[in-house]
């Protein structure tokens, strides 16, 4: 009888450790469709300025019949349709399903993939982005949690400078330490140092929901430190009031994959990404 009280009580253990995975599961894909909901509107006004460019130039090109106009007309309808191509596979690939798998990857890469989503929304907030990839560092990750991380931490940080300002956004490896290093800074209002200690518990927030609803719910920077502890990796945080905020995402360095160690290549060590409107 205490043998069948025993596994009666071992299976129900089972049971609550299944449930609360896939709780902090749907918890996490929950965040992610908020995120994506923060850049609907840039997004869609994105979306509205290429069709618009497709529009005016498939108009220009039945309109003129000499070839040198039909051929820009045709170049201009090609690259809109690229950039919103991009867009599209930027979405979908943030937006799969979570699995546990972890592979190696380009955090650069990762990076980049999500500034393509991001990069209209910091033009209507009039913020001003510079990213620095000083190296290519790979790490073994989720590359959609990862992403998750990257545009919970973007969003904040463009929400934290109501009127515009300068966000800065660096990749860097050290080697000494074995870790690859993600950082994002702002030039926002900064957080306090009382608030600074709770940052990172479930439902502190620092900021109110706003007029879309997004925000404010205290569970985007637990979720990010969550997942970048699952990968063996180190969140950190620093802020001055009046100043702005700096986040570190730190993850284990791994070695590039053999077939993409002879044709990677440097990229820019500063690429200005936009302009403040």
């Amino acid at each position: 009888m205490a043998e069948e009280h025993s596994e009666s009580f071992d299976q129900q253990i089972d049971n609550l450790h299944e449930m609360v995975t896939n709780l902090q599961e749907q918890l996490i894909q929950a965040q992610k469709m908020s995120s994506v909901g923060a850049l609907a509107s840039s997004i869609t006004h994105e979306f509205n300025n290429i069709l618009t460019t497709v529009i005016n130039y498939a108009k220009m090109g039945l309109r003129h019949k000499d070839n040198t106009t039909r051929e820009k007309a045709f170049n201009k309808i090609l690259s809109a349709g690229q950039r919103a191509a991009k867009i599209t596979t930027g979405m979908l690939s943030y937006a799969r399903t979570n699995t546990s798998r972890q592979e190696p990857a380009d955090l650069v890469h990762l990076v980049k993939d999500i500034l393509v989503l991001v990069e209209k929304d910091l033009q209507m907030n009039r913020v001003k982005l510079q990213a620095d990839f000083h190296a290519h560092p790979f790490a073994s990750v989720n590359s959609s949690q990862i992403q998750q991380v990257l545009l919970n931490l973007i969003v904040n940080a463009r929400q934290a400078m109501d009127g515009g300002g300068r966000m800065f956004i660096t990749v860097k490896e050290n080697i000494e330490d074995g870790m690859a290093e993600i950082a994002i800074r702002d030039t926002g209002s900064g957080i306090p140092a009382e608030k600074l200690r709770k940052i990172f518990e479930p439902f502190f927030s620092t900021k109110q929901a706003d007029d879309r609803g997004q925000g404010g719910t205290g569970l985007g920077l637990s979720l990010c430190r969550d997942i970048i502890e699952a990968h063996k990796g180190r969140i950190r945080v620093a802020s001055a009031v009046g100043q702005g905020t700096t986040f570190t995402l730190k993850l284990p360095l791994v070695d590039a994959p053999k077939q993409l160690l002879t044709s990677q290549t440097s990229a820019p060590k500063s690429v200005p990404m936009n302009k403040a409107s």
